[in-house]
């Protein structure tokens, strides 16, 4: 026990001679180099010989040109033997064909609940999705069997009494330059490990997270030490949460070389907690020495693993090829791995082999939970693949899955992209009746559905109105689609006035929120303020993207500003956005109408000609935003070349809507020759 001591003081002598420097209470102590480096073993290496009874995995996604019959071109059976090599070597094509050999039902990637889906909301007509200004929101919700392990102390929301009450005040009103250390010495021998564990537990539920550290020294300097891997597994997540990861590596890389502190919750408690703090390569240092010390993981370590190989922009195919490895050493299948498999193979676009993964899983005993239907149903959604969402959240049901706030968002936004804000209110009043707390995700979502729509503009103010009212904080999602409500109905000022309060309130504005307000001087021709946001765009380092420079270069061409328009060119040419043939077609159109304007106001009429080569350009351009200039231009065409003609009043037939129009179809005999 006197070498935990030893070993956890030099510890904590190193993290604070390093992290507070200017703490005058410190003391000089034994500084413990922390040089030893971990053996570095690659995650692939070579596996072992013994190989899993089970495999899954999709045959069809092998190349389509191994399943065509090539009689012209055979090949020989020695090429035949090497491919098939080849292919076995492939963790996911090995996957698939080990199967059982029970015909797949067809249809695989639509839900078998599609056929009798019984639906309480009225879906739209396939409209056009509009961009979504709302980024991923990625909850790491299936680290939840992490945080079960590491937070096992139980809850209580009544507050804390006696010894542990006592420390925590003391912490809350902690004396300037003084350490919590210094202010237990009358507690020496009068608390137990639980009651440590408590005391940790609410220091990090109110933030106190240098409380917890100075607590920490002050455990492992008792005697006996109080110091236990169940104080690791609450400290850790505890610093990572808090973006305290380099804390983190330094007192996991001085933990005692004893036995007990070989635990696998320790280990998932510290890469959890570089997970959150997204010091990702660091994670996996602490997962290779999880290797070298022959600890084995469990279920929760490889769920971890392959979140943090999806962070890191690794393919599905190299988490699905980590998880037969675990598999390999004994990792049992888990609600928590299938969510993070699930996850990764959605964010490739991989829909429906993710279904077929969740399916063969099922059948091996493991249940899907409301989680991983979330995952599904958020990855259809983003492909306006309303009906699959809707067959995934009926499911859910009927397996008695209860769905959480997070479901209900995104039904909401699925909705929101059909432009559907009657069914995100009905949702809305759903969630109330289900005891579910609205968020500001959930208003969003609604002020988004109003806002696709020009004559619903004005009630998208009103549920952000409703929003603030209840007591939700706005975030940048939720004023970027205020901005973009505003922007598509003409009123620039209020957007204007809507991004200072943004600015006011302490809200960073991401690039969507002024690409959306850039949007909205660019219909208004207001130049002077295009530049000004685009300059505080510039000064606030925020890149742009192809959407951003379409609207500026826009936004000056159609007004003339060819000088500002260039520098649009060259601003985004330095980030890797070059001009294409819709940056050139629209300065040479923005250029035509430009100088038609000025005629027209003038006072002179072009020639016919002049306006036979306008009128071809309006034929070629089918883009929204010119079509109030076709239909002007096109009213002084027609007026000019006495193509107008008088409309008569005549009586509709009763029986008009039931006259169909005969297309005149090719005649086959002749080749299609008319």
């Amino acid at each position: 026990m006197s070498l935990i001591q030893q070993t956890l003081c030099s510890s904590f002598s190193f993290i604070f001679q390093t992290h507070f420097p200017n703490n005058p209470s410190s003391k000089p102590s034994l500084f413990l180099s922390t040089s030893k480096s971990f053996p570095s073993f690659s995650i692939f290496a070579t596996p072992s010989t013994s190989h899993s009874s089970s495999h899954i995995f999709l045959p069809f996604l092998e190349e389509a040109q191994q399943q065509e019959l090539e009689t012209d071109y055979p090949k020989s059976q020695e090429l035949e033997r090497e491919e098939e090599e080849d292919d076995m070597k492939d963790p996911i094509i090995r996957f698939f064909k080990s199967r059982p050999s029970i015909p797949d039902p067809p249809r695989q990637g639509k839900l078998s609940l599609q056929k009798n889906r019984r639906s309480s909301w009225h879906l739209a007509s396939d409209s056009r999705s509009l961009t979504d200004s709302e980024p991923e929101s990625d909850g790491e919700d299936i680290l939840s069997e992490a945080k079960q392990q590491t937070d096992s102390t139980p809850e209580d929301s009544t507050e804390p009494s006696g010894i542990v009450g006592e420390i925590l005040q003391i912490a809350k009103n902690l004396p300037e330059n003084s350490t919590l250390g210094e202010l237990l010495g009358s507690y020496q021998g009068k608390l137990s490990e639980k009651e440590c564990l408590e005391v940790l537990v609410l220091m990090g539920k109110e933030g106190l997270l240098l409380g917890c550290l100075y607590f920490f020294e002050w455990m492992g300097l008792q005697e006996p030490c109080l110091v236990t891997p169940r104080a690791c597994s609450v400290l850790f997540p505890a610093l990572g949460r808090a973006g305290m990861g380099d804390k983190l590596m330094v007192l996991f890389r001085n933990l005692p070389q004893s036995k007990a502190f070989r635990d696998v919750h320790v280990y998932n408690a510290a890469i959890s907690g570089l997970l959150c703090s997204e010091r990702y390569d660091d994670a996996w240092k602490v997962y290779e020495a999880m290797e070298a010390n022959n600890v084995q993981p469990d279920h929760v370590t490889c769920s971890i693993i392959v979140t943090i190989m999806r962070k890191t922009g690794r393919s599905a195919k190299d988490a699905w090829e980590f998880f037969e490895r675990m598999k390999r050493k004994g990792v049992k299948w888990s609600a928590e791995v299938l969510g993070a498999i699930i996850k990764s193979f959605c964010d490739e676009g991989l829909k429906n082999e993710a279904l077929i993964i969740q399916s063969e899983m099922e059948k091996k005993g493991v249940a899907s939970n409301t989680i991983v239907y979330n995952t599904l149903m958020d990855a259809y959604s983003k492909s306006n693949q309303i009906e699959e969402v809707e067959g995934l959240f009926t499911e859910m049901k009927a397996k008695g899955l209860m769905p959480t706030s997070a479901t209900f968002n995104i039904l909401m936004d699925a909705y929101s992209r059909r432009m559907q804000p009657e069914i995100v209110e009905k949702l809305l009043l759903d969630m109330q009746d289900m005891g579910l707390k609205l968020n500001a995700k959930s208003y969003t979502c609604l002020i988004s559905a109003y806002g696709r729509q020009k004559k619903t503009s004005d009630r998208a103010a009103d549920a952000f109105l409703r929003m603030k009212k209840v007591g939700l904080k706005p975030t940048s999602h939720s004023y970027t689609s205020l901005i973009h409500a505003y922007s598509i109905s003409g009123w620039h000022e209020k957007a204007y006035t809507a991004f200072e309060n943004m600015q006011r309130e302490g809200i960073k504005p991401s690039i969507e929120t002024y690409t959306a307000l850039l949007d909205a001087f660019r219909h208004v021709g207001d130049t002077q303020t295009l530049m000004k946001v685009w300059k505080l765009m510039i000064s606030e380092k925020i890149e742009g993207t192809r959407v951003t420079f379409n609207t500026l270069l826009d936004g000056f061409a159609k007004q003339g500003q060819y000088v500002e328009a260039r520098d649009v060119i060259s601003e985004f040419g330095k980030i890797g956005l070059q001009p294409t043939v819709m940056t050139y077609n629209m300065l040479m159109n923005a250029r035509a109408f430009y100088y038609h304007k000025h005629m027209v106001k003038s006072g002179q009429v072009p020639d016919v000609k002049s306006y036979e080569k306008l009128r071809s350009i309006l034929d070629v351009q089918a883009a929204k935003q010119n079509k109030r200039d076709r239909s002007a231009i096109l009213g002084i065409i027609n007026s000019k070349m006495g193509m107008v003609k008088a409309k008569r009043k005549t009586k509709k037939d009763e029986f008009w809507k039931y006259k169909t129009k005969h297309r005149k179809t090719p005649d086959v005999a002749h080749g299609g020759q008319q």
